[in-house]
């Protein structure tokens, strides 16, 4: 919890053609020279570090697959092409990538670490008023999800991602990103009143 709250990263991004055109610029110099990877290092690598940390149970795993989607990003970056969408978009599903590979290695590797304001936004978002209670009952719903189902719950209510930029990290469309969503709202819901009554 204490990495989460020093861990400071931007959410959902507003992104201006002068933004674009900097981030860019940044990637034909690290194409170019793989030493300016470092730029691109520095400005993405608490919010992917955070994204893992969500995802897995110790620090140490964050860290250690954290740097192996950098290193992957760094060996792939000559074959990176933009498509409208941020470069952290494409770390996002590199990281992706790395952390079903170490999940299928070891299942109990993955985690859920996240912030009681997430669990109240979801609570409310399947209509329900939020208390202790009902967050718990989220907790233990998204704990049983599916790695893919996770991810995009996770990217959407605890990053403030857009529709948009979620579909495009997974590969999807945006019109399939949202129906996934509210599946899987729709899915934990009666788990979450079913536990309340217990």
């Amino acid at each position: 919890m204490q990495l989460m709250q020093t861990l400071q990263v931007t959410t959902r991004m507003e992104r201006t053609a002068e933004t674009q055109v900097d981030e860019q610029q940044l990637i034909a110099a690290a194409k170019q020279n793989p030493q300016k990877f470092g730029v691109l290092y520095n400005k993405y690598y608490e919010q992917i570090l955070r994204f893992v940390y969500q995802r897995v149970t110790t620090k140490d795993d964050a860290f250690d697959i954290t740097q192996q989607v950098f290193l992957q990003a760094m060996l792939a970056l000559p074959k990176y092409e933009y498509r409208g969408f941020p470069f952290s978009s494409w770390l996002y599903r590199i990281a992706i990538n790395e952390m079903n590979q170490v999940f299928r290695k070891n299942e109990k590797q993955r985690g859920v670490n996240l912030e009681d304001r997430h669990l109240r936004d979801i609570v409310q978002e399947i209509g329900e008023n939020s208390d202790e209670d009902k967050e718990n009952a989220v907790l233990a719903a998204l704990t049983v999800l599916e790695e893919d189902e996770f991810q995009l719950v996770e990217m959407r209510f605890f990053e403030k991602r857009a529709f948009k930029e979620i579909a495009e990290i997974l590969d999807i469309t945006e019109a399939n990103a949202k129906m996934r969503l509210y599946r899987i709202l729709e899915r934990i819901k009666p788990s979450v009143e079913k536990r309340i009554k217990q």
